[in-house]
């Protein structure tokens, strides 16, 4: 049997055992060999957990397939046919600062839009560009496959600043809002597709067909009825019957942010006071999950896992991968170059869309002209996260500033500057690229 490496970066994430379930589930049709564990030192005593978890999971299913944990990140690489990345640059710590920082001056604080979110991104996007950079010159021929936040912005600053292009960003969102959609009529998932037009966490359902035929109308009811698709991080609010039916398109959850800030904002606030930061909450549920994983009569993903809001973000991930080496030409919503497939953005623009996976990469589907009453937003979204990744890769603050008077979850000029320079210093250890420079104003 030929070997069939998949390499997960980050692995001391709470989330492994979903991506080892995914890979046992689809053995047959994604025969692999070695399940490369990568950890940084900090992180081991989880990635031991996570690596005797996922050996007791294997046992169970008794598959032929090594497990082994590393810490040598390049060292692991070597002969990767796939690498999954789900680093989170200085922990759940980083990203409780990221939600309490902003909130205290008001502000909304949220792990991947906002203040939160661009800070997380100058964080991971050194590491990440270091991580793509390796594998063009160990294993050239491996798909990168992303589910580290912000994932759109993550993956254009790959396909823009190195030379490693077989990247694809993946997220739960779609899938969850499927999910939802093949609840609500009684169906199977892979029987419903949605038609997706946007960015990362702010992308839109136009079209919803279940079974090959069109039931946009009646899911559009379905939703002004009773709108439930709802992932667990996010703090959501329902939406009124007039935004869906001017609109005429399918929300994701994350536009309640957008679109009903100062709910959201009190919601936030309330929750916060009540309970801490949502990474307070996730800090809380990892210590109970893996207490569970250090069980060594566990040989199954706990149900607890579900709790995360990430949850199904590695089911994409192994669908993506089973679609390329088996070349597949299925449809997946994924994260890629734009090449077209929307005008009115740039060719080399990352965005959200459905396209053809199969042993050469992604066709995306095309979409053409966006519909008018998202254009606009979707198109400043896009200018914030060119300057995010520019600003990431220069550390010139000036970038950072721009970006957060542009970004519709911050703005307010008057406090801009004191919120960028307070989270520069909370991060200060995982943003070498600041620490020499002077403000550029």
């Amino acid at each position: 049997m030929n070997s069939l490496k998949v390499v997960i970066i980050g692995a001391g994430s709470s989330y492994t055992p979903e991506i080892i379930e995914g890979l046992i589930n689809r053995y047959k049709e994604f025969p692999i060999t070695e399940i490369c564990l990568v950890d940084i030192d900090p992180g081991k005593e989880k990635a031991q957990i996570i690596k005797q978890l996922a050996i007791r999971m294997i046992e169970k299913s008794t598959l032929p397939i090594k497990v082994v944990l590393s810490f040598n990140r390049q060292s692991a690489l070597i002969h990767a046919d796939f690498v999954c990345n789900q680093i989170r640059v200085g922990g759940l710590e980083a990203r409780e600062k990221d939600e309490r920082i902003p909130l205290s001056y008001g502000l909304l604080g949220q792990e991947t839009n906002g203040a939160g979110g661009l800070f997380k991104a100058l964080r991971t996007i050194p590491v990440v560009l270091e991580i793509a950079n390796d594998m063009r010159r160990l294993c050239p021929d491996a798909w990168l496959i992303n589910f580290t936040n912000p994932a759109g912005i993550v993956t254009e600053a790959i396909t823009k600043h190195t030379t490693h292009q077989k990247v694809i960003g993946v997220c739960n969102i779609p899938y969850n809002m499927r999910t939802s959609i093949s609840k609500t009529f009684s169906t199977h998932v892979d029987e419903v597709e949605i038609e997706f037009i946007g960015l990362n966490h702010f992308s839109f359902g136009r079209r919803v067909t279940i079974k090959g035929v069109d039931r946009t109308k009646e899911v559009m009811q379905s939703i002004v009825d009773d709108s439930t698709y709802k992932p667990a991080n996010i703090v959501a609010d329902d939406w009124s019957k007039t935004f869906l039916t001017s609109f005429k398109l399918l929300p994701n959850p994350y536009h309640s942010y957008y679109f009903k800030p100062a709910a959201m904002l009190q919601k936030s606030i309330e929750s916060y006071k009540q309970k801490g930061t949502r990474a307070e909450i996730v800090q809380k549920v990892e210590k109970e999950l893996f207490a569970k994983y250090a069980n060594k009569d566990l040989a199954e993903k706990p149900k607890e896992l579900e709790q995360r809001g990430g949850a199904y973000y590695s089911d994409a991930a192994c669908s993506v991968m089973t679609s390329i080496y088996n070349n597949k030409k299925d449809i997946q919503t994924i994260n890629t170059v734009n090449k077209g497939t929307i005008t009115g953005l740039a060719y080399d623009a990352v965005i959200e869309t459905n396209a053809l996976i199969g042993s050469s990469g992604v066709q995306p589907i095309v979409i053409g002209e966006m519909p008018k009453a998202i254009k606009g937003h979707i198109q400043l979204l896009k200018a914030f996260e060119e300057l995010v990744i520019e600003a990431a890769i220069t550390g010139d603050r000036a970038l950072v500033y721009q970006a957060l008077i542009m970004n519709p979850l911050v703005r307010d000029e008057s406090q801009v500057e004191t919120v960028m320079e307070e989270l520069i210093s909370a991060h200060s250890a995982y943003l070498p690229q600041f620490s020499l420079k002077q403000p550029s104003f």
